[in-house]
């Protein structure tokens, strides 16, 4: 399988730009905005300041806000390039001019919202083709996503499932999401919304998929499609479903409830790394990449 050349940044929801916390969230690590926050990091990826950086808000039901906001928090970095795709259905994405801009630029950043409204906006497109082209041949171009954005990256995509009842079977529903990745399951707003449940009935499940939970102000960076490295100020929480022994979720009758036996979990925190090819923890880069 070919290794991409790109990096994927996903992250899991409320990462800081820079200003007042978002209602009814808590922020409690008083983060330093210019040095730890997940922004800043895209634009170093991405080549530094002057990197052109696409913000794609079709995910949201309030885009023109969003994208005000995006454009706001990356100028506070510096970044003069940065613009917003205005793109609402699969008309918007077939048009020359997006198509244009988005095999031009250095970075794209899909922000939250309902991940859905990305696979089927986005799937089987051009604009897609274009993003998966560049990706996998282009060295240091970013993809990164927000919430929705993050958990539509992989190929096994969360679409649905509440947090009170995801150990029941048929809470969680799977879908396939845009697939710059395979074999994970991306889930955001992990901790606050105490989504575990629904992550492990996802991975028992689809138990070929390690699961990726990510804290809110919280992301991963992969690199080669495998060397995952966590950012931003929470935790990543990694679910490998290789080594269940038992799980019953197959025989069951829908609404009953789920065991599993053997499902092994992981803790990252800033600086952690996980090698998905391996299923190993490491706790530096360094360590991980030469291991």
């Amino acid at each position: 399988m070919e290794i991409p050349k790109g990096k994927l940044i996903a992250i899991g929801g409320n990462e800081d730009k820079g200003t007042e916390p978002e209602p009814n969230f808590q922020q409690k690590n008083n983060l330093n905005f210019f040095e730890l926050q997940i922004l800043s990091r895209i634009v170093h990826e991405a080549g530094g300041h002057d990197a052109c950086i696409e913000v794609i808000t079709s995910a949201s039901s309030i885009p023109l806000e969003v994208g005000s906001n995006y454009l706001d928090a990356f100028g506070k970095l510096g970044c003069k390039n940065i613009h917003v795709m205005d793109i609402r259905n699969r008309e918007d994405a077939q048009k020359p001019e997006m198509l244009d801009r988005i095999s031009k630029c250095n970075a794209v950043m899909f922000s939250g919202g309902n991940q859905l409204r990305l696979s089927s906006i986005f799937g089987g497109t051009e604009f897609l083709n274009i993003l998966h082209n560049r990706y996998l041949h282009e060295t240091d171009f970013v993809i990164a996503g927000t919430s929705a954005g993050a958990m539509a990256m992989s190929n096994t995509m969360i679409y649905q499932g509440n947090s009170g009842e995801a150990l029941l079977k048929g809470e969680v529903k799977i879908t396939t999401g845009l697939a710059f990745i395979k074999d994970l399951i991306i889930d955001s707003h992990f901790v606050t919304r105490g989504r575990f449940g629904r992550l492990a009935q996802a991975v028992a499940a689809n138990p070929s998929c390690i699961g990726i939970g990510l804290g809110e102000d919280t992301g991963v960076l992969i690199s080669e499609g495998n060397y995952m490295e966590a950012v931003g100020s929470g935790l990543v929480i990694v679910i490998d479903g290789h080594g269940i022994r038992h799980s019953n979720i197959a025989d069951l009758k829908e609404g009953s409830p789920i065991s599993i036996e053997n499902l092994i979990v992981h803790v990252l925190a800033k600086g952690n790394c996980y090698n998905l090819n391996k299923r190993k923890f490491s706790a530096e880069v360094l360590q991980e990449k030469n291991s």
